[in-house]
């Protein structure tokens, strides 16, 4: 070898040790991407004591609405909460300033909450369920990206059995089938179980949907006792996957599935892959095809610490992938992917004191695009 071409040698190499360096030689170097993190809410500001139940979707191709409960006088899940929501632009990368979407009764101790928005894809209508005190449901809607809302209309009779009691919206967010129908995930206690903590036996998922892109909106099926809050999926085969916080102590995600459109749902199971603290969690549709992979973000424990990403490409089967997010605590979640591919989680950290939006890419969480 000559001098010259032991000098291409050695600039060859120093190339490829670069390219490995930023992450274009291998799988393993994508991995060290830094996750972005913005805090969206943060407790003790503008007006409110803390934030809590997060909520976030996508409209068109760029613009972010996170939702969330703006709690006036303390963290507890009653009192003086209102509807609130910002609006991002770029990404998740800034975010506009704090937008009250509803309320009653100005200091009253009424509570607004339970945020489950869903995007009708056909006509770009943003549609927002929630509660009011955990017992009467009202929707709401915008045509304008967030920017305004109409004025709630009250849907209870039409989604509520005249014996339920205590009732909720997601939260999270709820999906549009391919065929059109809107779906959103609830949960729901029977007024006979509300008594004596009786309700951690009796409590039940269910869905609500809408066939008439959001004209009316109907209930849907009720599954098997000890569910609660809820987030569902479809399947590459049309069917569809929930999965539920449940109440059976063993620190497990519950799952069930229906092949009717979520008129009926089978019998929940226990997943041992995926630890749950009895809390709610998220679950997202990240591709289609060619390759179907479905996302999962909740505690990864123990109890409500580690908020953990799960990856899974077999239709929710099993789930191998998984990894931590942020360390601390951290309890409820959203997910929503972004048109580049880019995955943002807008999650409840440090004791309920922010609701923090993460963005990272798939190859971050697996190593692999």
């Amino acid at each position: 070898m000559t001098i010259q071409d032991g000098r291409f040698a050695h600039l060859l190499a120093m190339l490829l040790w670069s390219c490995c360096s930023i992450g274009l030689c291998n799988a393993a170097a994508w991995a060290e991407e830094p996750v972005e993190q913005t805090d969206v809410f943060v407790g003790g500001t503008e007006g409110y004591h803390s934030y809590r139940i997060p909520a976030v979707v996508l409209v068109g191709d760029h613009t972010l609405l996170a939702f969330c409960e703006g709690r006036k006088n303390g963290r507890g899940d009653t009192g003086d909460i209102d509807l609130m929501l910002r609006r991002s632009t770029d990404g998740g990368k800034t975010w506009q300033p704090m937008q009250l979407v509803y309320e009653e009764g100005d200091t009253a101790k009424i509570t607004i909450g339970n945020p489950c928005p869903v995007v009708d894809r056909t006509s770009g209508t943003i549609w927002l369920p929630f509660c009011r005190n955990n017992d009467r449901v009202l929707v709401t809607h915008s045509t304008d990206d967030g920017r305004t809302w109409a004025s709630p209309v009250e849907i209870t009779p039409d989604v509520k059995q005249p014996d339920w009691g205590w009732y909720a919206t997601g939260p999270g967010h709820g999906i549009q089938l391919r065929s059109g129908r809107l779906v959103v995930p609830c949960d729901h206690r029977a007024k006979s179980e509300i008594q004596d903590r009786a309700w951690k036996l009796g409590g039940r998922s269910h869905v609500v949907y809408s066939d008439d892109h959001g004209k009316t909106w109907r209930l849907g099926g009720v599954t098997a006792p000890r569910m609660n809050e809820c987030e569902v999926v479809e399947l590459a085969d049309k069917s569809l996957l929930l999965s539920m916080r449940n109440h059976f102590g063993n620190s497990l995600r519950a799952f069930a599935s229906s092949t009717d459109g979520g008129m009926t749902w089978s019998t929940p199971e226990h997943h041992q892959q995926v630890y749950c603290p009895t809390c709610q969690s998220s679950l997202h549709r990240y591709t289609l095809d060619p390759k179907p992979r479905i996302l999962y973000s909740g505690p990864g424990g123990p109890g409500r610490n580690r908020m953990t990403i799960r990856l899974s490409s077999d239709e929710g089967k099993t789930w191998p992938v998984a990894k931590v997010l942020y360390e601390g605590s951290a309890a409820y979640s959203d997910l929503v992917v972004l048109p580049d591919g880019t995955i943002g989680c807008l999650y409840e950290r440090d004791d309920y004191g922010k609701i923090t939006f993460a963005r990272f890419t798939v190859a971050w969480l697996s190593g692999i695009e």
